[in-house]
């Protein structure tokens, strides 16, 4: 390879002693990693990495074993106390590196070799976990794709941890491309100021803040109820991206992943103009997509949908009222995960905790043609500006916390699943390194991560990459069947919005303020 293997960081602070399990104390579960191990979401995340050299199968397994490998969740095994009402519980165990990295041999140069990684990928989905070893697997594909000349395939058992804590854990197994003696930056997360601060003094600042607070509590008891109404009764509108009934999410029916890649730039550029946040312009893209998406659809239906009259996709032939939501994971953690602080989060005493610390919000998926491309971005802001000044996800917790305590897990994870498979998608935007990185010796060139296992046929994650944005669709093909045609529709309302922005002279502004 032409780049210096460098060992992570992360082997300083793992003691050799870590791997005797069999005499240490097992850890129970948390009842985030039992919901991932129910029946009803069984959840797995799988992560795809471009590399721009063929990937030294090797050099990555010794790389892991000095590493990821050491980690608790990845050195342990789960076990199923059956004589103890089914207790599941991590134990540490011996990892043989040989059982968890697979490399086919392949032809690099063969033909079609972008639908073999995407047939191989939708393979990985379909298959379920060897539970005599801890429950993760590396695939490696050394085969010339259209975005990489090598893949490797990260899948893992969602009870490991969340997107947080895994996508951090591999950050601190990598270096910095440019510079293999340092480590890779992330962009801090902002805090969040006080929703009481305003720009008003005196008077008007205390009729503000108590307008304020009216707002928190009466979002608040309106996303509670309809939270709540959801974990019973309340579906979404059916569409053709809705599974029909959430049985048809089975862990061993076969997904399709694939992944856009696209300027950060060009977001960020949408970002200043629309005085908004990354997120917002990502989630305006998620809605002008499926907007148009859905529109074509509706469009080509003859049965079961109102069609107008020589309908055609310029035309506006969406429903009145369409009600679809978005799941949306929020993360709970109070400050962001800290690469270098990765490896002490074995350390009970560790402020940054392993694990999945989420909780879910219901984010409302505006579906409509808009005559100005803009207004799909002001609208996804105005939806996530609103949950701001609302304490669903507490009050999410709340409830979950209620129902384990009270009903018992069983009905807890029916809840959980109730509440996913009467909402029509799943959303995320994990943020990734500032600068492009070497995951041990290779040049990575894309991340994109995924996740499958719940009753949804759609979920987005966004994943930002040096000056990169990658847009990656999980998508069940018999829900959607011409899913390539839905990706296409990202980039297209990206490039639609940004032109937008272009043509306005609001591009000249920003460059100014930037």
């Amino acid at each position: 390879m032409s780049e210096k293997f460098i060992e992570p960081i992360i082997t300083r602070n793992i003691s050799a002693g870590d791997h005797e399990g069999t005499t240490m104390e097992d850890e129970p579960l948390s009842p985030s990693a039992r919901l991932f191990q129910s029946p009803q979401l069984n959840l797995s995340v799988l992560i795809v990495l471009g590399s721009k050299t063929l990937i030294d199968a090797n050099t990555v397994k010794y790389g892991l074993m000095n590493s990821s490998a050491q980690h608790p969740r990845f050195s342990s095994l789960l076990v199923t106390d059956d004589e103890n009402g089914g207790r599941m519980s991590w134990r540490r165990t011996e990892v043989d590196i040989h059982e968890h990295v697979f490399t086919p041999d392949l032809n690099p140069n063969m033909e079609l070799a972008d639908d073999f990684v995407e047939e191989y990928i939708s393979d990985l989905t379909s298959t379920r976990f060897d539970y005599a070893k801890p429950l993760w697997e590396l695939h490696i594909l050394n085969v010339k794709t259209s975005d990489a000349n090598a893949t490797a395939v990260l899948k893992l058992h969602h009870s490991i941890g969340d997107g947080i804590s895994i996508m951090s854990l591999f950050l601190a197994s990598t270096r910095k491309a440019s510079d293999l003696e340092s480590m890779p930056s992330v962009p801090k997360t902002r805090r969040q100021t006080s929703l009481l601060n305003n720009n008003c003094n005196g008077f008007w600042g205390i009729l503000c803040t108590i307008w304020t607070l009216i707002m928190m509590l009466f979002n608040t008891f309106v996303d509670a109820v309809n939270f709540a109404a959801t974990a019973f009764f309340l579906k979404d509108t059916d569409n053709p991206i809705k599974l029909r009934t959430p049985e048809d999410a089975r862990f061993t029916r076969r997904k399709r992943i694939l992944h856009r890649i696209v300027s950060l730039d060009d977001i960020k550029l949408v970002k200043s103009a629309m005085n908004a946040t990354i997120n917002d312009v990502l989630l305006g893209i998620t809605m002008a997509s499926i907007s148009r998406y859905l529109n074509e659809k509706y469009a080509s239906r003859s049965d079961g949908y109102k069609q107008q009259h020589k309908a055609s996709k310029e035309e506006n032939n969406l429903p009145a009222k369409i009600r679809l939501r978005s799941t949306l994971m929020y993360n709970l953690r109070r400050q962001s995960t800290v690469i270098e602080s990765l490896a002490e989060m074995k350390e009970r005493t560790s402020e940054v905790k392993w694990g999945n610390k989420l909780a879910s919000i219901l984010l409302p998926v505006t579906i409509a043609l808009q005559d100005d491309p803009l207004d799909y971005v002001r609208k996804a802001k105005a939806s996530v500006d609103r949950k701001k000044l609302s304490f669903e996800a507490m009050c999410s917790i709340f409830m979950s916390r209620f129902v384990l305590k009270y009903l018992g897990f069983e009905q807890y994870a029916a809840m959980m699943h109730k509440i996913i498979s009467n909402t029509t998608m799943a959303f995320s935007n994990v943020v990734g390194p500032r600068e492009e990185i070497s995951f041990y010796g290779h040049h990575v060139s894309f991340i994109a991560p995924s996740v499958f296992g719940h009753p949804q046929a759609l979920t987005v994650h966004c994943q930002s990459y040096a000056d990169k944005m990658i847009l990656v669709l999980t998508v069940d093909p018999d829900v959607i069947p011409d899913y390539r045609t839905l990706s296409a529709e990202f980039e297209a309302s990206l490039e639609l919005i940004k032109n937008a922005v272009i043509e306005r002279g609001l591009a000249v502004r920003v460059k100014k303020e930037d």
